[in-house]
C-alpha cells in the first residue's frame, strides 16, 4: 500500500466583498468546506486585502481575497478547484506549492491586518520635485555667469 505525502499549498481565494461583509462566518465556512472536502489540514485561515478589481468578475467590481495555507495530497488539489468553479460564493481561487515557505512567511501579516481601517496601502500626497528641469537650467546659467566674471 502506498502512502500519499501531504505538501504544503497557498491558497487565494476571491470572494464578493458584499457577501464577504454580510456573511463573513459563511464564507469562511465555504472555503473550510472546500478544504475539508479535500482531507487538507488547514494551517493558516485568514483575510487577506479587500480589493478594487482590475476588471469585472462576474459583474463584481470589488473583491475580498482569503490566503489559506493548507497540507493536502497533490491529487485533491483539483477537487478543491472543481468545487470552487460549481460555487456561487467564491468566484476564483488560486493554488500553488508552498513547500519553501518559512513558518515566519506563513505568519507575516497581512495588508488587512497591517491597515485594519479598510485601506489596503495608505494614501499620500504626491510630492513636487525639488528641481525642476527651468531650475537646473537657470542654475547653469546664473554659475556660468559667476564664472565669466571672474
Amino acid at each position: 500500500m502506498k502512502t500519499a505525502v501531504k505538501r504544503l499549498y497557498e491558497g487565494l481565494f476571491l470572494v464578493d466583498s458584499a457577501l464577504a461583509a454580510s456573511d463573513w462566518d459563511g464564507v469562511l465556512g465555504t472555503i473550510r468546506k472546500f478544504l475539508e472536502r479535500a482531507g487538507a489540514d488547514i494551517v493558516s485561515l485568514k483575510k487577506w486585502d479587500d480589493r478594487r478589481l482590475a476588471y469585472e468578475v462576474d459583474g463584481k467590481s470589488r473583491g475580498t481575497y482569503i490566503l489559506t495555507y493548507f497540507h493536502c495530497e497533490p491529487s485533491r488539489v483539483h477537487g478543491i478547484e472543481r468545487d470552487v468553479n460549481l460555487s456561487e460564493r467564491v468566484l476564483r481561487v488560486l493554488i500553488l506549492r508552498a513547500d519553501r515557505m518559512s513558518r515566519e512567511d506563513i505568519e507575516k501579516p497581512t495588508p488587512a491586518e497591517l491597515h485594519p481601517e479598510g485601506s489596503s496601502m495608505p494614501v499620500t500626497e504626491p510630492s513636487e520635485p525639488e528641481n525642476s528641469a527651468a531650475d537646473a537650467s537657470a542654475a547653469e546659467a546664473a554659475d556660468g555667469e559667476a564664472a565669466a566674471s571672474e
